[in-house]
């Protein structure tokens, strides 16, 4: 049987306090276009640094859980993201209102960058800008998995697993280029069941001793 590696759980909140989450929908919205405008090349590490760090709306173990159900979702990530957590908080109209945050201010700018894009693109200098961002981008996402990895250690496959399915996932993913999908459907069904069968194993531990 694989052994757990999980780390001591957090003492419980103590009676009246209250778990920090947005109150109105227009915190809701004014938070996530916050993310949206500063995430320039991916709103991975902005959501992250926001809703974990910042307002701490979610724990980091709740951010990778949550992350993860949106990355499967088919769709943009981070408008998975949205929506999960706006329809967490104010149901329907959370979700709307979080997709509208996202997206609304973003699209102007975009729109207002365009018009003035098309006079500057064939310059060697702009495009040698890009170029040099990109490289920033990679450098940010990179350093944004590193920060996540934290809650792994409370992962119920244990450490020595979870890394040799982060490694098996590099290795297709990034150099043998194998398609998402099939990612996905093989080592994230593998890793599923490993998961619910340590889970199963853990909770029949725990009656078996009571």
């Amino acid at each position: 049987m694989i052994q757990p590696d999980i780390a001591t759980p957090e003492p419980a909140p103590a009676p009246g306090s209250e778990r920090a989450r947005p109150h109105t929908l227009w915190e809701l919205f004014w938070a996530f276009t916050l993310m949206a405008m500063q995430g320039f090349g991916g709103v991975l590490a902005v959501v992250q640094r926001i809703l974990v760090d910042e307002r701490q709306w979610l724990t980091i173990e709740e951010f990778v859980e949550q992350w993860s159900v949106a990355q499967v979702l088919p769709g943009p990530n981070v408008l998975n993201l949205c929506i999960i957590l706006g329809s967490q908080y104010f149901g329907l109209a959370g979700a709307v209102v979080a997709t509208a945050g996202i997206l609304l201010a973003p699209f102007i700018l975009v729109l207002v960058l365009a018009a003035l894009f098309t006079s500057v693109s064939d310059l060697a200098m702009v495009q040698g800008a890009l170029r040099g961002l990109s490289l920033v981008v990679a450098g940010v996402i990179m350093a944004t998995a590193l920060r996540m990895t934290p809650a792994l250690k409370s992962n119920p496959l244990g450490k020595w697993l979870v890394w040799g399915l982060v490694a098996a996932t590099v290795l297709l993913v990034g150099m043998l280029h194998v398609r998402l999908i099939w990612v996905l459907m093989g080592l994230g069904s593998i890793a599923c069941w490993l998961a619910a069968r340590q889970l199963r194993a853990l909770e029949a531990n725990k009656e078996s001793k009571a």
